[in-house]
């Protein structure tokens, strides 16, 4: 059965593969020493790294599948996960034979953005439970489709914003809530890399690695060009909308989404004003080279600014995402949050970054350090797949989350404006063509039908 076949299999597009609850675990408890048996969708080193590590740090748990349209990249996961496990697991191309298989407890969706929302339903749909990287959707639409599913098939669905399960951000909210920062007046976060002028390769032949169809899934069918998939590497999708949401999408969802959890996770803004374009090098991206954006939560701004133009800003680097000692040097510091109250202002860093309070001169008046919080992440997501609790990285907060991302990149593309947002509806008030984005469309075959 050819993958588009098995889409449509039995009703509309994704829900043609909603199996027969009994497959469904429900409210059941996996007990403590029960093997979890996982899948890996979408073999990129992040997602590979993320599914052997996981399996490393915790108890009884083990790979059986992997699968990837590249099959190059394949391969090589195959012969990573034996070397580093001591097994060689099952390959696939197809995600179907995962969501087929009863022996597979939960699935590792590590694929570029246009299929995590349509391969996360089809995982709770047959009964799996879901760790699927971020940011989580690209659109509004879809993420609480997600939400509606991971509710009606009673699965568990942690999103791999990891900050969500870091010591530090639970000590900062605490701070935060003490009232010891005085009434939040704004908060600004920072995306700001280096970079260069993006051109697009011409387009080219299928390559023999490659399953073109499956790639473009949902998204809008297009000749192949290697500036999108990279045999070897990550591939440059993230320049196109079709399948990203740019650099707002990659580095943006992690600080945004730890902004908002230390906040106490806010309900959605009244409103989004955004700015961007290819100002800095004029490349032929999609997706713009700097944005600037600016959230009305009621009694507070919260603003998003960054590119690919800033080659003196960093990454924290690992001496200091592993060291809980260290703290970055907040100026030149490319993922920084600041959190301006009456009382003082706080810097946030996200993966390993920590936070400190300056008051006064420069005076540091508080502060907690942090390690890279992936193994605390990866650990709750075991967790609670054996005592079905809800998972630190839920996807209610984490699809309000996505939202913003969205939100700031619909702003753009409509025109580079000030767009009004209703947060009970989930739509513009104020344009309709935002409300043709918020929704996104949908390639024949691969449908999310509106009842999930």
């Amino acid at each position: 059965m050819k993958r588009r076949e098995f889409l449509t299999t039995g009703a509309t597009g994704i829900a043609g593969m909603s199996l027969a609850s009994p497959m469904i675990l429900g409210d059941s408890i996996v007990g403590a020493n029960d093997k979890i048996v996982l899948a890996l969708i979408g073999c990129g080193g992040r997602g590979l790294s993320c599914i052997v590590n996981c399996c490393k740090i915790n108890k009884n748990v083990v790979i059986k599948t992997v699968c990837d349209v590249n099959r190059t990249k394949l391969s090589n996961a195959a012969k990573t996960v034996e070397r580093q496990l001591g097994k060689k697991p099952t390959t696939t191309e197809d995600m179907k034979t995962i969501f087929n298989d009863k022996d597979v407890t939960a699935v590792w969706i590590a694929t570029p953005e246009h299929w995590h929302v349509p391969a996360s339903i089809l995982a709770c749909q047959t009964g799996k439970d879901v760790y699927v990287e971020k940011n989580l959707s690209v659109n509004i639409w879809e993420s609480r489709k997600l939400v509606e599913a991971a509710a009606k098939y009673k699965r568990i669905v942690q999103v791999g914003l990891q900050n969500r399960s870091a010591p530090q951000g639970f000590s900062a909210r605490e701070y935060l809530k003490s009232g010891k920062l005085g009434k939040i007046v704004t908060v600004k976060t920072y995306f700001m890399l280096g970079g260069g002028k993006f051109t697009e390769a011409p387009e080219q032949p299928i390559p023999a690695w490659l399953d073109w169809d499956k790639w473009l899934g949902p998204a809008p069918y297009r000749p192949f060009s290697p500036s999108i998939v990279s045999e070897h590497g990550r591939g440059d999708w993230q320049y196109y909308w079709d399948y990203s949401g740019g650099l707002l999408d990659d580095e943006a969802s992690h600080t945004i989404d730890l902004t908002r959890m230390v906040l106490g996770d806010p309900p959605h803004p009244k409103s989004v004003y955004a700015w961007g374009g290819n100002y800095a090098y004029g490349s032929k991206s999609e997706t713009p080279e700097f944005q600037s954006v600016v959230y009305d939560f009621g009694n507070f701004t919260l603003t998003a600014d960054g590119g690919r133009a800033f080659k003196y800003m960093y990454k924290a680097p690992q001496s200091i995402r592993n060291d809980a000692t260290k703290f970055p040097n907040w100026r030149n510091y490319s993922a920084r949050v600041e959190i301006y109250g009456t009382e003082g202002l706080m810097y946030l860093g996200r993966h390993g970054g920590g936070w400190q309070v300056l008051g006064k001169d420069d005076k540091i008046v508080a502060e907690d350090s942090a390690v890279f919080p992936d193994n605390e992440h990866q650990k709750n997501f075991i967790e609670c797949i054996r005592s079905r609790k809800q998972p630190n990285g839920g996807i209610e907060q984490c699809h309000q989350s996505s939202t913003l991302i969205n939100m700031g990149n619909i702003a753009c593309r409509v025109g580079n404006k000030q767009l009004l947002f209703d947060g009970q509806t989930e739509k513009f008030t104020n344009d309709d063509q935002a409300n043709i984005l918020a929704k996104g469309t949908y390639r024949k075959g691969y449908e999310i039908p509106n009842e999930i």
